[in-house]
């Protein structure tokens, strides 16, 4: 959704692999060791450190048969672990955007 595909191919290398790694995970089933459910949003986040940085990339399973890659972004929040609020309002969007897709598809 978005520009989710544009910002993934911007991480490094290993970070594109283990995000990459983990929604074929989602695509099969499975969870990778990287993915937490994102509380409140029925989305699925992916923890990425890389050389002290942190990436993130946040899927949803929620529509059956489809998997939408909602957002992928670089942590720089100093508030700890907490996502960001503009980014928590990103996904708030893009999800919604997904379902009518969704709905489209269907």
């Amino acid at each position: 959704m978005g520009d989710s595909r544009k910002r993934l191919k911007a991480f490094p290398q290993a970070v594109r692999h283990e995000i990459g790694q983990a929604i074929y995970q989602a695509e099969l089933g499975t969870s990778h060791p990287s993915a937490y459910p994102m509380k409140g949003l029925n989305a699925v986040e992916i923890v990425s450190d890389y050389r002290g940085d942190t990436y993130r990339g946040v899927y949803t399973t929620k529509f059956r048969g489809e998997i939408y890659v909602l957002h992928c972004f670089q942590k720089k929040s100093k508030t700890g672990i907490k996502t960001p609020k503009r980014d928590l309002e990103l996904l708030r969007q893009r999800l919604a955007e997904a379902e009518l897709h969704f709905k489209g598809l269907s």
